[in-house]
């Protein structure tokens, strides 16, 4: 109607509220309610308020509106008036009634018979739209209306390789959507697949995995799949996908190991991949004409599309990736996969709005949506649906592609029940499952305990990336004299109270870093600190950074490209920037092959070093010492159970621009390089 609008919505359980703004003079009504497109009564006010041409007119049911219905208002004057039930999402007793803890959501496949059950408590209304992969349209079969906000459908037949959406009617309003339970996806997200996953089985090799003692004996190196592939300074074939960072016996134009077997000389244990799930702001169908990491979700239980090596066939990416990880396994390296479900870009327009409307997203008291991160909406971990969702995916990647870790992002954003309940499921699996994520504090008005470094007592089995540390150490080595004390405590796995309260319960909470992916290279910050520097000296401190993160106490995590002092030409948040400044320099690692051929030698010797993995801090105090000459650090270690060929170690650390002469106990005397270390055992041996 001109000038005016007209809205019904259910605000508590057996109440509805009419809103009426209109230039029109004011009549009270008594709108028909319409149920399933049949008329049931009306409606009388219980409360009328008006104000110049506003009016607001309560309606109290006798009963609880019951939800899974078609509901209209017939309002005498303003027509059939949609009854928006979005807010029932927010009654006190939504997640009682609704909770559904079924393992069957998504599609199942056999042979015979598949069947579809998708969680959309409120709507009306839900079809399965599937068609076979070359057909032009869909058939389509309405769902069955089930209990707590469940719709099933189970066709007979073999409909392996079909399509699939689903469409879906809320508030009168429908959408066709991808299943948020989808397994596959066709490319871009714009079907979801029914897939035969018995035909794509892979051994995953977990037999040739060493046992690991406790994190401290992880040693992590984080990439991308495209980043670590796509350089032309490599006869790697299968650039920017699973299958490339697979390929063994790849060199570089100068001779040296390149991607897969780059990575296994280099003698990690754990090889952290940013999101390898679907995500949306990379076009599948032509990959090289977008870039991004990936930190907007699109399918979580769905590989990325743009890895797969036969993009066009759904089920590529899927043994590309598992393919992948057996190869990694067999060479005793376990997968960490970089996850977010603390956010999503749009909320709007996500499948999750589309499917159950004002139930997947956290909101600030005043009513807004969060966005504690700044990078899109916050996903409300703390909704039971949504807390099944995320563990439900992490669920799968643990059981059908053998993941061996989680990073999380944002961690700090996820409730801690929902963190502790992966965890559980994880360590049940595999008691050597690695996590960690993000700790950071950011803010916002939830009450329940979520997933920062504050709450580290909360998650005794997680550990969070160090900012102390990395702050700390990035200063200590460039020449802060102002930090040394917060850099020792930082060393020694900010879990004593040594100079500084402790910050963890043990060594095995602190990620020890200096750079990683969305950060300023440590060449970057030298440079731009110090840019009197020569080349060499800031790469001299550069593999001082990288040995720092390895002989210090803690899990050592080191970036893609950090142990050859890789730069990105100042930018430090290059997640949409391109190949040029994210990829993997295989003609500089030709070039400062030196410098690998040191970080090699410090894992090698982190590895042999029994000292270095203990996590415990009153083990730690007992078996360690720091003496200071100057600005240069000195930390003896010293083995209590005789394991390490070194019983007693002597770690030198010279930041500095000058050489130091110490005497030793018993007289010896030596010399220290600037910008080094120096390592000696009681048998005289030094690195």
């Amino acid at each position: 109607m001109k000038d005016s609008y007209v809205n019904a919505k259910l605000v508590e359980p057996n109440l509805i509220r009419l809103v009426i703004f209109s230039s029109l003079p004011f009549t009270r009504p008594e709108p028909t309610l319409v149920k399933d497109r049949k008329a049931v009564g009306k409606l009388i006010p219980s409360r009328v308020s008006t104000l110049s041409s506003l009016a607001i007119i309560d309606f109290r049911l006798e009963n609880d509106l019951e939800l899974g219905h078609s509901y209209f208002l017939a309002v005498y004057g303003y027509g059939i008036l949609p009854l928006d039930v979005s807010e029932a999402t927010s009654f006190p007793d939504f997640d009682l009634k609704y909770y559904y803890g079924g393992d069957d959501l998504g599609c199942t496949y056999t042979k015979k018979r598949t069947s579809f059950v998708v969680w959309a408590p409120l709507a009306s209304s839900v079809n399965l739209l599937i068609r076979k992969e070359k057909q032009d349209g869909y058939d389509r079969f309405k769902m069955n209306h089930e209990e707590k906000g469940i719709y099933r459908l189970n066709l007979d037949g073999n409909y392996e390789n079909y399509r699939y959406l689903y469409e879906i009617t809320n508030n009168e309003t429908t959408h066709n959507v991808t299943d948020i339970y989808a397994k596959a996806s066709t490319l871009n997200g714009k079907e979801s697949v029914v897939i035969d996953f018995k035909k794509i089985k892979v051994d995953p090799r977990r037999d040739c995995l060493p046992i690991l003692n406790s994190p401290t004996d992880a040693i992590i190196y984080e990439c991308h799949v495209r980043d670590m592939t796509i350089d032309d300074g490599s006869d790697i074939v299968n650039k920017g996908t699973f299958k490339g960072l697979a390929e063994r016996g790849r060199t570089t134009e100068g001779g040296h190991p390149a991607g897969f077997d780059y990575i296994k000389s280099l003698g990690i244990t754990h090889l952290q991949l940013l999101p390898i799930y679907d995500y949306k702001s990379v076009n599948e169908e032509e990959p090289d004409s977008t870039y991004n990491w990936g930190y907007d979700p699109q399918q979580y239980f769905v590989p990325e599309g743009s890895f797969g090596s036969k993009r066009e066939d759904p089920t590529s990416r899927i043994r590309d990736l598992k393919e992948m990880v057996a190869e990694y396994h067999k060479e005793g390296i376990r997968i960490v996969m970089d996850v977010v479900y603390n956010h999503v870009y749009e909320y709007e327009t996500s499948i999750f709005e589309r499917v159950v409307p004002n139930y997947f997203f956290r909101k600030r008291y005043n009513g807004t949506m969060a966005n504690t991160s700044g990078c899109g909406n916050d996903l409300a971990s703390e909704r039971p649906m949504v807390r099944k969702l995320i563990v439900d995916a992490c669920k799968w990647w643990i059981d059908e592609y053998s993941i061996d870790g989680f990073r999380f992002d944002l961690m700090g954003i996820i409730t801690v029940d929902c963190l502790n309940e992966i965890k559980d499921y994880a360590r049940s699996v595999d008691k050597n499952f690695l996590l960690y994520g993000e700790g950071w504090n950011m803010g916002g008005d939830l009450t329940a305990p979520l997933g920062h470094m504050g709450n580290f007592a909360m998650l005794q089995d997680f550990a969070f990336f160090n900012d102390h540390f990395r702050e700390c150490t990035k200063r200590y080595l460039t020449g802060d004299t102002s930090i040394f004390g917060a850099f020792k405590h930082a060393f020694v796995s900010s879990s004593l109270h040594y100079i500084l309260p402790a910050k963890f319960l043990n060594a095995n909470q602190t990620i020890n870093y200096v750079e990683c992916h969305d950060n300023a290279t440590f060449y970057d910050y030298i440079d731009h600190s110090h840019p009197d520097w020569s080349v060499d000296e800031k790469l001299d401190l550069c593999k001082l950074g990288f040995k720092t993160v390895l002989y210090s106490f803690g899990i050592p995590f080191i970036h893609m490209g950090q142990e050859i002092g890789q730069s990105k030409w100042g930018e430090d948040n290059t997640y949409n920037k391109g190949d040029r400044w994210n990829k993997f320099s295989y003609s500089l690692l030709d070039k400062r092959y030196d410098m690998v051929e040191e970080f090699m030698e410090a894992v090698e010797f982190r590895k042999k070093t029994p000292p270095l993995h203990f996590y415990d801090p009153r083990v730690i105090e007992s078996c360690f010492d720091i003496r200071d000459y100057g600005m240069m650090m000195n930390a003896f270690f010293h083995d209590p159970l005789s394991y390490s060929p070194y019983k007693n170690l002597s770690l030198f650390l010279n930041p500095t621009f000058e050489s130091m002469n110490v005497t030793l106990e018993g007289g010896k005397q030596i010399e220290v390089a600037p910008r080094s270390t120096y390592i000696i055992s009681e048998r005289g041996e030094a690195k």
